[in-house]
């Protein structure tokens, strides 16, 4: 019955779902990139969704949320720096473009959450959005291709083994790593540089 459920939401609202989860990913959406693309794949590869069209919702969002993210920090600049400037994802997007150059932009759609705040970082800069957009499309064009096609082929593999498991224990697996990705996200945000932990 649960099982049913959600499959029927998945083929009425799936591709505006897999389109939110990723432009709506820098607003502290906390569900991981890799795992919507890999969820992706699978859903097409078992006709739930059409791959074509859940692969361009999932392009789509993520290229809407880099594009908001460049612009952000090209209008806001200085702002947005001073603002985020002891967040320490944003210090690695920092140290990528520093040290790497054009390259980080590529780098950094391989990093969780940095992926966001590198072009943040590349608007703060100056950098122009035709060369932000040929090398950021570019390599997000690639990287989420890669992981959905990854999806796809393991779809098969994944199904059998989803298969061999109670759909209750499945169900309840699902709710508690959703349950500590919420939490882990609230205290990244009350002690986003460890001061909880050294107790400052």
């Amino acid at each position: 019955m649960i099982n049913e459920i959600i499959l029927q939401l998945f083929e009425r609202y799936g591709y505006l779902i897999f389109f939110l989860a990723f432009s709506l990913g820098p607003f502290g959406v906390p569900v991981p990139n890799e795992v919507t693309l890999l969820t992706g794949g699978f859903l097409s590869s078992k006709g739930i969704l059409n791959p074509w069209i859940i692969y361009c919702a999932i392009l789509l969002g993520f290229l809407t949320a880099i594009t908001i993210a460049f612009f952000a920090g090209r209008l806001f600049g200085e702002t947005v720096k001073a603002r985020l400037q002891n967040n320490r994802y944003f210090k690695k997007a920092e140290n990528l473009l520093n040290k790497y150059g054009d390259v980080a932009m590529c780098l950094g759609l391989l990093v969780p959450v940095a992926r966001y705040l590198v072009p943040v970082f590349v608007g703060v800069n100056g950098v122009s959005f035709k060369r932000f957009a040929l090398i950021s499309y570019t390599s997000a064009l690639v990287w989420t291709s890669v992981l959905f096609a990854f999806g796809r082929l393991m779809g098969r593999q994944i199904s059998n083994f989803i298969g061999a498991i109670d759909p209750k224990l499945l169900m309840l697996a699902l709710i508690i790593v959703v349950c500590a990705l919420i939490i882990t996200r609230r205290a990244h945000r009350s002690c986003p540089n460890y001061e909880c932990s050294e107790g400052n």
